[in-house]
């Protein structure tokens, strides 16, 4: 392994003495929800390239692969699953072995977990890994968001994008306690039931408390950011568009903040969007979800979080807010951030961020 990434070092090396642009080889282990998205995320960039995205069966997801022009590999190594696709007309390059051998790095979107035997496979044939937040930050032992640690997840082996909603309280607690200095939160999660394409387990006629307590969402910033205290609750309730958090931060003695003042930093942080409800009508998740569709966003996906500016009161040092979260699509930038740190091409979190989001805007014509 350490012969495989010294060779892929020497060769990045020779690029950048010759000019050349570094083209990083990104591998995508799992083509669904989350695999296509983050597929198209990196094809938008120009320092990426997608070598193969893996199905583990022929079905409708391999025809978009198809008109992407992302070539198509099994998630298995076994001759009569690859022969499978050429029977239903597909053409298969190959096992996941195959794909891994021209990859300088994977993005693992497969179900949540089975990540410990592809995390043996990924170290077997010597490239580098991401994870989504499905799996344990015990398993991977790295932990990313770009807004908590980009410059600590430079040059990695692998790493786990944290979930949706450490996501997004990360975006708009990490900027808080970088001023603050320090900071205790409580939330609570309100959480979709299912995905809208989720056929497996519809919307619930509940309202379903999550009584491991804490819940893992709160615990999980601190795999990013150990230094904020935080616990959460969670309950999942009968709806497929989007979680909205219901946060109370408690800042320190002199910290010099106002209401205005937090909306103020929230509005210069990349990747949250703030509007008002009653200005603008966008008062529930319904309407965040039609206004993304309305601005053209591909899928109706809202990158950024959403948080509401009248919903936001700061009362001495209570701070009160909530924020919408759109569980299919938060994370997907940060994947590309991810690849970057991993591969020691840009050790600046914001400047990162700012390139992936406006070759993502660019890609989707918005």
């Amino acid at each position: 392994m350490l012969i495989v990434l010294n060779d892929l070092l020497i060769e990045g090396l020779q690029r950048q003495s010759t000019g050349e642009r570094l083209t990083i080889k990104v591998a995508i282990n799992g083509y669904g929800t989350i695999g296509k998205r983050v597929a198209d995320a990196v094809d938008a960039q120009d320092d990426m390239e997608i070598v193969g995205v893996t199905k583990t069966r022929p079905s409708f997801g391999c025809d978009l692969a198809v008109r992407k022009g992302y070539p198509i590999f099994c998630t298995f190594d076994d001759e009569d699953r690859i022969n499978a696709f050429s029977g239903a007309g597909y053409e298969c390059h190959g096992g996941l072995s195959d794909l891994l051998s021209i990859a300088d790095i994977v993005v693992d979107c497969s179900p949540g977990k089975v990540g410990a035997s592809n995390k043996d496979k990924y170290q077997a044939a010597g490239i580098k890994w991401i994870f989504q937040g499905g799996e344990k930050h015990a398993m991977t032992e790295m932990s990313y968001t770009s807004s908590a640690n980009h410059e600590q997840n430079m040059n990695v082996q692998g790493t786990r994008v944290v979930s949706c909603n450490t996501t997004g309280l990360s975006r708009t607690l990490v900027p808080l306690f970088n001023h603050c200095g320090e900071l205790k939160v409580e939330c609570t999660m309100i959480r979709r039931a299912a995905d809208p394409g989720d056929s497996s387990k519809g919307p619930i006629n509940a309202i379903k408390p999550v009584l491991k307590v804490p819940s893992h969402h709160g615990p999980d910033v601190m795999t990013v950011k150990p230094e904020i205290s935080i616990n959460s609750m969670a309950v999942a309730v009968p709806t497929t568009i989007m979680h909205v958090h219901v946060i109370v931060a408690t800042l320190p003695e002199g910290h010099g903040l106002t209401t205005e003042k937090v909306i103020s930093m929230w509005d210069e942080q990349p990747r949250v969007l703030l509007m008002s409800g009653s200005e603008t009508g966008i008062t529930t998740t319904a309407e965040v979800m039609e206004f993304a569709r309305d601005i053209g966003r591909k899928w109706g996906d809202l990158h950024e979080i959403f948080v509401w500016k009248d919903g936001v009161k700061l009362e001495n040092n209570t701070l009160y807010y909530f924020q919408a979260i759109h569980q299919e699509s938060d994370v997907i930038p940060e994947n590309v951030d991810a690849i970057r740190a991993l591969m020691g091409v840009e050790s600046n979190w914001k400047n990162s961020v700012a390139k992936t989001d406006a070759a993502i805007s660019k890609y989707n014509n918005i």
